[in-house]
């Protein structure tokens, strides 16, 4: 089975029902975690175990990013026997941001811990996974992510701003994940992506499918699609909560 399954699509705090950031890539067996916000472990139980997941990727520090890695963390490290260690990709911050909510049990009885973004040119082997990571514009450091396997190339901006490195970072993209913050044509900020701007990239970038998430609470949601779809002829969807996409 090859599919992502969203976990959550609200930016800042979830609203009612909904949950964070948050998604699931399975590719013939192996179970990556893109990204646990605010409310994103208790729907990622309701797909896999506590134990299940094989590896993590936290784009940054944001806790609408990263809370949920908390209760991952706490899942595994009380679990009886505790699970080897789980690979986790992240900026910095995150690990400190999460260590400050756990101060007597430490991250690194849990997880394997690698820091994102990596050099230009490196990668990292996830299972048939092949990891590469870019630096993006935000208020925090941010790393976008580009997955590759065999048949598949997804890419996921996060919550990061428009620029260049969205377009090597979509390159020929099955399908490039947006989080798109605002809405609104206009020049927007520097540090967020709006739903037009998405488009505009993934256009670009030469994507066959843009899927939006990420969406600030009270955002008329087709409207996202609409302005995402005037600047991007291919397929154009906008996440919801537990939704299965195949790959």
């Amino acid at each position: 089975m090859r599919r992502l399954t969203v976990l959550g699509t609200s930016a800042a705090y979830p609203e009612a029902g909904r949950a964070a950031s948050g998604f699931l890539l399975e590719y013939d067996g192996y179970r990556l975690v893109l990204d646990l916000g605010y409310a994103t472990f208790p729907r990622l139980l309701g797909h896999t175990p506590a134990a299940g997941p094989d590896a993590v990727v936290i784009t940054h520090e944001h806790p609408d990013h990263c809370a949920d890695l908390s209760a991952l963390a706490r899942a595994r490290y009380f679990a009886g026997p505790r699970p080897p260690l789980l690979p986790l990709y992240c900026t910095p911050g995150v690990v400190t941001r999460v260590q400050a909510m756990e101060p007597s049990e430490d991250l690194r009885d849990v997880f394997d811990i690698h820091l994102l973004p990596a050099g230009a040119g490196t990668t990292h082997r996830l299972g048939p996974l092949l990891l590469e990571s870019v630096p993006l514009p935000h208020h925090v450091p941010h790393a976008g992510v580009r997955l590759s396997a065999p048949g598949l190339t997804l890419a996921y901006s996060g919550d990061a701003g428009p620029g260049p490195a969205l377009e090597r970072l979509a390159a020929g993209a099955d399908l490039f994940v947006a989080g798109v913050t605002v809405c609104g044509t206009g020049p927007g900020d520097p540090y967020l992506l709006s739903a037009a701007q998405a488009g505009r990239w993934a256009r670009r970038a030469g994507a066959a499918r843009l899927l939006l998430t990420h969406f600030w609470p009270g955002t008329d949601r087709t409207v996202a699609l609409a302005e995402a779809r005037h600047t991007f002829a291919g397929d154009v969807t906008a996440a919801e909560e537990d939704q299965h996409l195949p790959l």
